[in-house]
């Protein structure tokens, strides 16, 4: 299913799941104006369609003693399938790396990194970052603070 599939109804459900998604489905119907009963319906259908990935809960960086970020650009000296599934897999393996995206462009991957501190962040860029398979450059770019920040797609 394709978000170009579902209806008004099912769109207001999305929304309201994005902004909290420990809604209980009473408090979901009463929302989008269904009954207890057509309301699981839909979100069932959402869910079983893959349209709903998932529900996670939201950890503060601040407060789980991980403040910073930085976004890290990396070049690889190969492209080849071979090289890319390398450094993706070791990638996977570290917990400072909360985001990997592959590229088209000038950089080959675009990492988020979170860290706790400068001390923090030098081990990540010496001990991992530089160390992963095929890393020919890295350029990091730290944030000064989040502007805006959302898991929620527009709908």
């Amino acid at each position: 299913m394709r978000i170009g599939d579902i209806d008004d109804r099912d769109r207001a459900i999305l929304r309201e799941l994005m902004r909290d998604g420990r809604l209980t489905n009473a408090e979901l119907a009463e929302r989008v104006h269904l009954s207890q009963s057509a309301c699981l319906r839909r979100v069932r259908m959402l869910e079983d369609s893959g349209l709903i990935a998932g529900y996670v809960m939201l950890l503060d960086p601040a407060a789980a003693g991980l403040p910073g970020a930085a976004f890290v650009s990396v070049t690889l000296d190969q492209q080849g399938r071979a090289a890319l599934d390398r450094f993706e897999t070791e990638v996977r393996g570290h917990a400072e790396i909360i985001e990997c995206y592959l590229l088209a462009g000038p950089a080959d991957y675009l990492l988020r990194v979170a860290f706790r501190d400068a001390r923090d962040f030098e081990r990540i860029h010496t001990d991992i970052l530089t160390q992963l398979p095929g890393v020919s450059r890295v350029q990091s770019t730290m944030t000064l603070r989040t502007v805006k920040k959302t898991t929620a797609l527009p709908l």
